[in-house]
């Protein structure tokens, strides 16, 4: 077994802190990579505090891994030692099913398997990148550019595909209006695919002080989504709104902004079931979808068009020892906009 340290929760009522637990030895179609950096998700809140589902014990977070290569098996072919790689949320899946021959490995039908907070496929508990290495099957391993900076390209692990997949899904671009609800974590990376894509992007936000940072970040136009006259002069004039809030929010509000045949996309995840009057959909033809992250080829493709358009997360890379202050910084937005943990500070 190889050794590993890294910070967990021994349960849902306290906060992460040191620990050191086994990955498996690199197997022939495994590889080794020691973690540089790991992003900060509000999904790794969500789990080690039981928010959607009772988690397993001791947990180490973490699904937006970057780092360097230490060791590959012998059959590995995609991948060598010494080069920079990535693993966003899942590690393993079927990999034969309808969905995993499709690329879409994230809907494997027999369930993937997450990268923490999850048994592998023998039965053993996965854990993530809040730590100082990780031993992954190479499927499921990403090559990372050199061009960008390693610790903010880790958060495109996760906040950036979860949104490029979804614009991409639903071919979004050039003559599209796409708003894009909230300017967290995984809004801005839905203004900068948004803009990079073509399409003209309006920031949707109860915050006026946002604007500012909304525009820097390529966005066309800015609502104040409490004001009533701001959302009146764009009632039924979005042909797609992302909507990236993890709140509970008014989502009929939202639904009369879409133009005829409009789509309402969900990616934030609130604690709550939404609450949608059916007139809200039949008046205009409208939808509402849901979507979660990519796949393995999209994620790659991803990487690739982020390297290319020079993309990454606006990050603040911090010490290990900060993460419960962090997660406290979070909950209140106090962070632009994502954090990201320096794992050389384990």
């Amino acid at each position: 077994m190889i050794q590993a340290k890294g910070y967990a929760a021994q349960d849902a009522q306290t906060d992460l802190a040191p620990w050191n637990f086994e990955h498996r030895e690199v197997g022939p179609h495994d590889v080794q990579i020691e973690i540089s950096y790991c992003g900060v998700c509000h999904s790794d809140l969500h789990q080690i505090k039981n928010d959607w589902f009772p988690g397993i014990f001791p947990m180490v977070p973490g699904h937006e891994i970057v780092g360097k290569i230490v060791k590959v098996g012998e059959h590995v072919k995609k991948f060598s030692a010494g080069e920079l790689a990535g693993v966003g949320c899942m590690v393993d899946s079927c990999q034969v099913c309808e969905n995993c021959k499709d690329g879409l490995e994230q809907y494997c039908l027999e369930g993937s398997t997450q990268t923490y907070n999850n048994n592998d496929r023998s039965g053993v508990p996965t854990y993530g990148g809040y730590s100082n290495t990780i031993v992954v099957r190479e499927e499921f391993v990403l090559h990372i550019s050199e061009k960008l900076s390693l610790a903010a390209t880790a958060p495109l692990l996760c906040a950036g595909i979860t949104t490029y997949s979804p614009l991409r899904h639903w071919k979004v671009g050039k003559g599209h209006k796409l708003a894009v609800l909230g300017l967290g974590g995984l809004g801005h990376m839905g203004v900068k695919f948004g803009v990079a894509f073509g399409a003209e992007v309006t920031v949707l936000s109860t915050s006026p002080a946002k604007e500012e940072a909304a525009k820097a970040l390529g966005a066309h136009h800015f609502v104040v989504t409490s004001d009533p006259a701001q959302l009146e002069a764009v009632k039924g004039s979005f042909d797609f709104i992302l909507d990236t809030v993890s709140a509970v929010h008014d989502m009929d509000m939202y639904i009369s902004l879409l133009r005829t045949n409009g789509t309402h996309i969900c990616v934030g995840v609130p604690s709550e079931a939404y609450a949608i009057q059916p007139f809200s959909l039949l008046g205009g033809r409208k939808s509402v979808a849901g979507s979660g992250i990519g796949g393995i080829a999209e994620t790659q493709e991803m990487l690739d068009f982020c390297a290319e358009h020079d993309i990454v997360s606006d990050v603040e890379v911090i010490d290990i020892k900060d993460i419960t202050a962090s997660y406290e910084r979070m909950l209140k937005g106090d962070v632009r906009y994502r954090f990201v943990i320096d794992m050389a500070t384990l």
